[in-house]
């Protein structure tokens, strides 16, 4: 599951992603959902992080619940105008009442590794919605994580208080789906010269259309869609991460 694995370096979580346009995303997400002819407002959102898709939702004039299991993220993801999120595990979560649609962006399904975990969630989804209610999710893209393959990749980011370097390396399981991404995180403190350094493992896993449709058709959904996150084009051997739209029958 995404968030726990990111308890360790949640505190660095925002500053890491600070170049990510949340922005750009959230208005691609609002055109989406209006595309499908989606009325309502309240959106459930799995995996909601630190707020940052939600927040900016809200400020569209969404209603929306978050449910993150890092206990360190919900505590920086503070409550605000049209915006809530509470701790929870998105295979477990039952909040008793149901939502236009639900969202969960940022790979947070490629993080569940199992064919139980996605069932779990992707039933918890229907559970939530609305008959004809939307469920939104980005996932890593088998034809192109085969073709592209990851590679080692290297961040460095600072602020005015720390520098940090991540150097990401993947070791790929074919046999599984799925890709180990090791993390190595050094922090170095600008005032007091110290670094701190973190070590965590990312299993992350990747998808095929028609084991998604499977899995979508055992819990009660049909794929209205399915293309290139961002930029609406049909998916591809370079298309690493696409968005999927489900329908509750």
């Amino acid at each position: 599951m995404k968030a726990s694995v990111f308890n360790a370096y949640s505190a660095y979580y925002d500053l890491l992603y600070r170049d990510k346009d949340y922005k750009a995303e959230v208005d691609y997400i609002d055109a989406l959902l209006r595309s499908y002819n989606v009325s309502g407002k309240g959106l459930l959102e799995f995996g909601s992080g630190t707020g940052k898709h939600g927040k900016l939702l809200a400020e569209l004039g969404y209603d929306v619940t978050g449910i993150e299991r890092s206990t360190e993220m919900v505590e920086q993801a503070k409550s605000s105008s049209g915006f809530s999120c509470q701790q929870g595990d998105i295979c477990s979560v039952q909040l008793g009442r149901t939502f236009d649609a639900v969202l969960s962006l940022f790979h947070v399904v490629s993080y569940l590794t199992t064919n139980h975990s996605v069932q779990s969630v992707f039933s918890r989804a229907s559970e939530h919605l609305k008959p004809g209610g939307l469920f939104l999710f980005d996932i890593w893209y088998s034809p192109a994580v085969l073709t592209m393959k990851p590679e080692v990749r290297v961040k460095r980011i600072s602020d005015d208080s720390v520098e940090i370097t991540r150097i990401a390396e993947p070791q790929m399981h074919p046999n599984t789906n799925c890709v180990d991404v090791n993390y190595n995180v050094f922090v170095r403190d600008l005032k007091s010269g110290d670094v701190e350094i973190i070590t965590e493992t990312h299993p992350m896993r990747h998808f095929s259309l028609p084991e998604l449709d499977l899995l979508a058709q055992i819990s009660g959904f049909e794929r209205l869609g399915a293309e290139e996150f961002m930029t609406g084009n049909n998916p591809s051997e370079k298309t690493w991460g696409v968005c999927l739209v489900l329908k509750k029958k």
